[in-house]
């Protein structure tokens, strides 16, 4: 497995190895060793989510308090997503920058996201499901999100706000700029200090 770094720090696209013959495929999609010696820390692996989106929906953009935060290890199953990684990192050098990753079953590929950093995706074919493990438990009290469409962030999803299927909660999200001036982004330094 190959783990690259993107430009947003926290943020890696892990390559597996695929091994194919006649009856299909196998890959590795996590090994904490590997993982660890990448990234400079374990992964904590607190649960495992599933979600199953039809073509255009669009999921994010998600982050959690910190602390304590919530990393993701991400890949697509079926179908395709586009990945978007979101520096919602107040003092970070690359706050408010974004990168996106084509995840598909055809090409399997991970995302690492660290804790304070914004996740979403959006799907381009039915059934995309897109598995992701987390290194804390869902607590809706510490989940927030923003809006995926704000035009300050100008995150290209190759869809419009009219295409895109969005949740009530994602489509009434606030600015990165109100989110900010709300007291809701995760300070660097807090997510910085969590692996010492």
């Amino acid at each position: 497995m190959e783990f690259t770094r993107l430009s947003i720090e926290g943020a890696f696209v892990a390559t597996p190895a695929i091994h194919a013959d006649s009856r299909g495929h196998f890959f590795e999609w996590f090994k904490a060793p590997l993982f660890a010696g990448a990234v400079g820390h374990d992964l904590s692996l607190a649960q495992a989510n599933c979600s199953v989106s039809a073509r255009g929906t669009l999921r994010g953009l998600h982050f959690a308090d910190v602390p304590p935060g919530q990393a993701k290890y991400v890949t697509c199953l079926a179908g395709n997503v586009l990945d978007v990684i979101v520096d919602l990192r107040v003092g970070s050098p690359t706050f408010g920058t974004w990168e996106s990753v084509e995840l598909s079953s055809s090409q399997p590929r991970m995302v690492y996201l660290a804790e304070g950093l914004g996740h979403g995706f959006v799907a381009r074919a039915d059934a995309s499901t897109v598995v992701y493990l987390c290194s804390t438990a869902y607590n809706p009290a510490a989940e927030h999100e923003v809006d995926p469409f704000d035009p300050d962030l100008g995150i290209d999803w190759g869809i419009t706000r009219d295409e895109a299927d969005l949740s009530a909660k994602d489509a009434a999200a606030p600015s990165v700029k109100a989110a900010l001036a709300a007291g809701l982004l995760p300070e660097f330094a807090s997510c910085q200090s969590l692996f010492g």
